[in-house]
């Protein structure tokens, strides 16, 4: 990194290649996985990797590139597939910031915050305007979105709501007349606000933290002449764009995965009206963020991790929602509906009551947990069952489906075998994610030049979005930037000696290094959090295991192999 005051634009030939996995040359090449191993074999002249390891290597695209151009196949690589490797060559692993600017080129729009990365580079212009002419305006962004979301699902991200969760929402959702509202406060690229439709239209209602995938949405209504929409950037739950807002209907799949939802902030925030969520229970937090944007008879849909139906942490808010007669149903969703792991997923459906109406004296549980994900989602009456409040409220209030149903005769063995599938895959995915790592020279790298963000933030090259340190323009990494920020020279100036961690983002300092530097480490700090993301997966398949395995010795469905 340069010193801030002598940081000049970066030109395109000292840009790094950007890498790509055999997949990736599959798909943007247009053929399958097996004819890009077909070519590493067949072709001494095909590229050699570059980095990754034996099992998941990494190849240059412009090299690629070249070989195809040489081979004479980018004759056949579609208008659509040429202008998503351009964007992907522009922006890198950066794909919702790559699809940000392509939606606001296309829509004709400025977006919601000032930058330089505000539209795509001029070449990538070009194409995007002939894909538009190609098809149009809207079809055009829509390709593009799906690509995106393609790529988040299959690097194991939740970051993007799955189709098969949309379809589902769908399903369950209640039929609003046309003009009324309906509100999703963590609506990402509008997956599920964009996905209920009247004749007359709906008021659409969102807000979301990540102002790329704001204007994502905002172009995406603005192409398909969608009214009545309003879009905010934030997070929701520390600073509601939308305070005085009461919604027909909130959806909402929220970013579970982040750890701190702002409890020791918001302890006394009066959103808490059914009790105050532990750390722990960040989907309780906005399962109420939600139920407070309603009107009287308005209803809430929430996708939640199945785990959130049980959990002791929130047993005193499940057993103030069933006690008022707010939740009124809890659909459990096939494993494997949602993008990132196999594990079921709940809708939970809840219901602000109108003044006198009587308190229902059941909550619907339905099991979908035996179909197939992409299966039918209108229950049997096998399915389904309608459980008294009183019997839900013990020491446990658990609210799974599957718990309160009849007893159904499983094939064990099955599931088994599927689950070890799934552990054996889960583990592959884990070894071919581990970074490859040298020993260093043993330089301190904290003894030479180091800038500060607020250093970093005056030069132009970083702005703070919510407190948040967010890269502008192509002269700082972003992932070598979140990576020394969380590195321990930085940790151990922002923990306190009572041990509480707090980041001094504007203070916190970064290693001076050039930009091919740059990408290296950040190369190795995205493998990381890739390798964090499946080890989160793997354990989880191998808990999933474990309870079959233990369920299967003890019923007798299943025995030691003797061989």
């Amino acid at each position: 990194m340069e010193d801030p005051a002598e940081l000049r634009p970066v030109t395109d030939e000292e840009q790094p290649p950007t890498l790509v996995t055999s997949a990736e040359i599959a798909r943007l090449a247009g053929v399958t996985r097996a004819a890009v191993s077909n070519w590493r074999r067949r072709y001494e002249d095909f590229p050699s990797a570059v980095a990754g390891g034996a099992s998941s290597p990494l190849f240059a695209w412009s090299a690629v590139q070249e070989w195809l151009r040489r081979r004479d196949r980018h004759q056949d690589v579609s208008l659509e597939v040429q202008t998503w490797q351009a964007l992907r060559a522009a922006y890198g692993d950066a794909t919702t910031a790559a699809v940000a600017a392509a939606a606001r080129h296309l829509a004709r729009t400025g977006g919601i915050t000032d930058g330089a990365d505000k539209q795509p580079p001029a070449a990538v212009q070009v194409l995007l305007d002939r894909f538009a002419e190609e098809s149009d305006p809207s079809t055009a962004l829509r390709a593009l979105t799906d690509r995106m979301a393609d790529s988040a699902r299959r690097s194991g991200s939740d970051q993007v709501t799955s189709p098969l969760i949309v379809r589902a929402v769908r399903h369950f959702a209640p039929q609003l007349r046309p003009g009324r509202t309906v509100f999703d406060p963590a609506c990402g690229i509008g997956a599920l606000l964009l996905a209920l439709e009247t004749e007359d239209g709906l008021v659409r209602v969102g807000q979301d933290a990540d102002a790329d995938a704001v204007d994502i949405v905002l172009a995406r209504s603005a192409l398909a002449g969608l009214g009545g929409l309003r879009i905010a950037h934030g997070d929701s739950l520390r600073a509601d764009r939308h305070p005085g807002l009461a919604a027909d209907l909130v959806i909402c799949d929220p970013p579970v995965a982040a750890g701190d939802w702002g409890r020791d902030d918001l302890l006394l925030d009066h959103r808490w009206e059914f009790g105050t969520p532990s750390r722990a229970e960040g989907e309780l937090a906005w399962l109420q963020h939600a139920y407070a944007h309603t009107v009287p008879g308005g209803q809430v849909l929430m996708v939640m991790p199945a785990s959130v139906a049980y959990r002791k942490a929130g047993r005193r808010i499940r057993a103030e929602l069933v006690r008022r007669g707010i939740v009124r149903q809890v659909v459990a969703l096939p494993g494997g509906v949602a993008s990132g792991h196999t594990l079921p997923v709940h809708l939970w459906t809840l219901r602000r009551p109108m003044e006198g109406e009587p308190r229902p004296g059941n909550v619907r549980l339905i099991d979908l947990t035996g179909n197939t994900p992409s299966g039918p989602l209108e229950p049997t009456d096998a399915q389904t069952v309608d459980v008294p409040l009183v019997d839900l409220l013990d020491d446990v209030v658990d609210l799974t489906p599957a718990v309160h149903l009849p007893t159904v005769r499983r094939d064990l063995a099955h599931e088994y075998e599927q689950a070890r599938s799934e552990l054996a895959d889960a583990l592959a995915g884990l070894r071919s994610r581990l970074p490859e790592l040298r020993r260093g020279d043993g330089a301190d790298l904290w003894d030479g030049a180091t800038v500060t963000v607020a250093d970093l933030v005056r030069a132009g090259l970083v702005e703070l979005r919510d407190g948040e340190p967010r890269v502008v323009g192509s002269q700082v990494d972003p992932e070598y930037l979140d990576g020394f920020l969380q590195a321990s020279p930085n940790v151990r100036r922002s923990t306190s000696q009572s041990g509480s961690y707090r980041l001094d983002v504007k203070g916190a300092r970064i290693p001076q290094r050039e930009l091919p530097v740059q990408r290296r480490y950040g190369t190795a700090f995205l493998a990381l959090r890739d390798m964090e993301r499946e080890a989160t997966r793997l354990a989880q398949a191998a808990k999933q295991l474990a309870d079959l395995a233990r369920e299967g010795l003890g019923t007798g469905d299943l025995e030691p192999d003797g061989t």
